[in-house]
């Protein structure tokens, strides 16, 4: 528990020496964008989280959006760690612990800050009992990123780095939920053209938090084919973390929400640990990850 109230501590100085900075100037997208990348994958080095992911059809009722018919609900436990003197490169792990016909099922994501090192994803399917590896949104494959476990999430929507592959412009300042926001426009360069399924995106993000709020995603004919909420943005550890993250598929009419049912930071993570070994070796994965959640206790 010491460790987690020094690492928030920590972070929150730093956190706020920068946004201090970046109000004192007269700011780009660039710079904004910068931030918001490296703030979350700080707030997630050396992390074990408890998430709830729920997918459903979805209508409007008295101009909400609701959940057309019964979510298909699933319980997951994911580690990160970040790499790097910068902490620029994650590696995750995330493992299906519900339903029980799924149980086992994970995923390995290596996410890397350089543009010249494509993202590695692998996928163990524990019915089949083998390790695949799939496409992610570097890869120049004529196949779409993998879902996640069956979301409207997929491999390019969660990825991290890769800023330098964007333009950005700030189109205005705006609200979203009652916040002051930076709407910004991220445009993929040539190389990350070929690479991605949008051919723009649009952020808002918060002035005061630096975290997205909400993020559209528009195909290759300029039609917004997916829209992320967050919302249960609150001070976690010393960071600021949206607790919830809601993914519409407007084509489908489909979204996924991903809870984040506990988040811990400041871990001590075996290296060992995020390698495909975790994917197929079961008793080798519970030991491990009986030693976190005794951390955690």
């Amino acid at each position: 528990m010491q460790a987690k109230k020094l690492y928030g501590f920590a972070f929150t100085t730093i956190f706020l020496l920068t946004t201090n900075s970046l109000s004192a100037q007269e700011v780009s997208g660039l710079d904004i964008m910068k931030l918001v990348d490296d703030l979350q994958r700080q707030s997630n080095d050396s992390s074990f989280n408890k998430m709830q992911l729920s997918s459903c059809k979805f209508g409007t009722k008295d101009r909400r959006i609701i959940c057309a018919d019964k979510p298909r609900v699933k319980a997951l436990e994911s580690v990160v760690k970040s790499y790097g003197p910068n902490l620029e490169d994650t590696k995750n792990i995330t493992i299906t612990l519900e339903p029980a016909s799924e149980r086992g099922i994970g995923m390995l994501s290596f996410n890397y800050d350089d543009p010249a090192k494509e993202n590695e994803t692998w996928l163990y399917l524990s019915a089949l009992g083998r390790v695949k590896r799939i496409a992610t949104g570097d890869s120049d494959e004529d196949t779409e990123p993998a879902s996640l476990f069956g979301s409207e999430f997929t491999t390019e929507d969660t990825e991290t780095g890769k800023i330098s592959d964007y333009t950005y412009r700030i189109l205005e300042d705006t609200l979203v939920a009652g916040r002051s926001v930076w709407k910004i426009e991220a445009i993929p360069g040539k190389e990350r053209s070929k690479k991605t399924r949008y051919s723009r995106q649009i952020h808002y993000i918060d002035k005061e938090r630096y975290v997205a709020l909400r993020s559209e995603l528009y195909d290759r004919y300029n039609k917004e084919v997916k829209r992320l909420i967050a919302s249960r943005v609150e001070l976690v550890n010393g960071n600021w973390l949206a607790r919830s993250l809601t993914m519409m598929n407007l084509i489908t009419n489909r979204l996924s929400n991903m809870a984040f049912v506990e988040i811990n930071t400041g871990l001590d993570i075996d290296d060992d640990f995020l390698t495909q070994r975790t994917l197929t070796d079961v008793a080798f994965r519970e030991a491990e990850l009986d030693k976190l959640r005794q951390q955690v206790r």
